[in-house]
């Protein structure tokens, strides 16, 4: 595989023809979705001819080797993109195949790269029209007064209140240079670029896992909450959190044991929690791990998935009136915004992540997400900056490839 670009042209990258396969995808009207996995360099690409809409309690266990894109809303449909082609690549290189899927996907690369063209050009994607801006300042203050408002009732204990955020997004800008920027940039997440037609093209770097199957025998979840800025050759152990950071993060972990407890699931692993990075930010992160060949409980993941989405990581506690509150006040639909994202049952593994820190792609501009938990101890202003921080996570590496494209 290392040969096909010297084939070609000597002038083309593997990032320019991995653009010309995603473009040509996105001409046969194919859904595809590009990911590297936290602390993994090798990145994957899967192409499916067509998404298919599949129920919440529709066992992920049973699926074909695809990837999954969910919605916020749990009671809609997910999007699963069965593998028609797959490849794998390392230091912008094509791997090897290993599977008889990855062999027969590379019979079809080798001819689609014949047609590559000589000089690069923008990679095409799925449009869709989005979310509109909802990111005045004022508005997300008073949101957050109303927020702290029903929780100095008792109604709620935490509510996560986001914001969107528009920016111009110029034709030197190219989301697969976007993609390998984010990879270099945040090791420790998973970044992912995910083009259907019925959802659009989206971009993120997140954290956060939300559900993990190793070799069908070992199941995992964590609880992540906390932010704070990550300050330059600050030692993790020294770093002080505020007793409302703990307590927001204490309100995810509770939140996960009371799931466990739901299906009379004891025998399980909790680690935590610690303090970790993501990208330029800090949280506080509990892991959790269960035996599943142990507790005979091979479907775990599927379960859970139904009990844990959304999380009060994204949405609040208790779920259904952090729910109600958010249709009513929050002011715009988050779409694919703090959904779930990642690869089922491929090469033995399902990797389920929180949709953070991500953006969904308009041509011309791009809509960013962020959100903060809310609790009763919140001061607006700090949570408006917190917003500022996460949707800094993708801004600054557009920013970075903006000025580059102008030098």
């Amino acid at each position: 595989m290392d040969t096909l670009v010297s084939e070609k042209s000597s002038l083309l990258t593997e990032i320019d023809c991995l653009s010309h396969v995603i473009t040509h995808a996105v001409e046969q009207h194919f859904s595809l979705a590009l990911w590297k996995l936290p602390n993994n360099s090798v990145r994957h690409l899967v192409l499916s001819r067509q998404a298919q809409p599949i129920k919440k309690d529709e066992a992920i266990e049973d699926l074909k080797t695809g990837f999954i894109f969910a919605p916020f809303d749990s009671e809609k449909d997910r999007l699963y993109l069965e593998a028609d082609f797959c490849f794998s690549l390392k230091q912008n290189g094509f791997q090897a195949p290993e599977t008889p899927l990855e062999i027969s996907s590379t019979e079809w690369l080798k001819n689609i790269i014949k047609t590559c063209p000589k000089e690069k050009s923008r990679t095409k994607f799925h449009k869709r029209a989005g979310a509109e801006e909802q990111g005045e300042e004022s508005f997300y203050l008073n949101l957050v007064n109303k927020g702290i408002a029903e929780l100095e009732k008792g109604l709620m204990e935490k509510i996560v209140l986001s914001r969107t955020l528009a920016i111009p997004l110029s034709d030197e800008i190219d989301l697969v240079n976007v993609f390998d920027e984010l990879c270099n940039t945040y090791p420790n997440a998973l970044v992912s670029l995910v083009s259907i037609p019925e959802a659009g093209t989206w971009m993120g770097a997140t954290p956060e896992v939300l559900v993990g199957i190793e070799d069908n025998t070992i199941f995992k979840t964590v609880a992540l909450a906390g932010t704070k800025t990550a300050q330059k050759d600050v030692s993790l152990k020294t770093v002080a959190w505020t007793q409302k950071e703990i307590e927001e993060q204490a309100l995810v972990e509770r939140y996960i044991i009371s799931c466990f407890k739901k299906i009379r699931l004891r025998e399980y692993e909790e680690h935590g929690p610690k303090t970790v990075v993501a990208g330029n930010v800090l949280h506080l992160k509990s892991e959790f791990t269960v035996d599943m060949k142990a507790t005979n409980f091979p479907q775990l993941g599927s379960v859970m998935l139904q009990l844990l989405h959304p999380t009060s990581a994204v949405c609040g506690m208790p779920l259904d009136t952090a729910l109600k509150f958010l249709k009513e006040h929050e002011g715009y639909d988050r779409q694919f915004y703090a959904g779930y994202l990642g690869p089922v049952n491929f090469k033995n593994q399902t990797h389920l992540f929180v949709n953070l820190r991500c953006m969904q792609w308009q041509d011309d501009n791009a809509i960013l997400y962020a959100g903060a938990g809310v609790t009763v101890d919140s001061n607006p202003e700090e949570e408006w900056i917190e917003t500022e921080m996460k949707l800094n996570t993708l801004l600054k590496v557009i920013h970075h490839l903006k000025q580059g494209n102008t030098e």
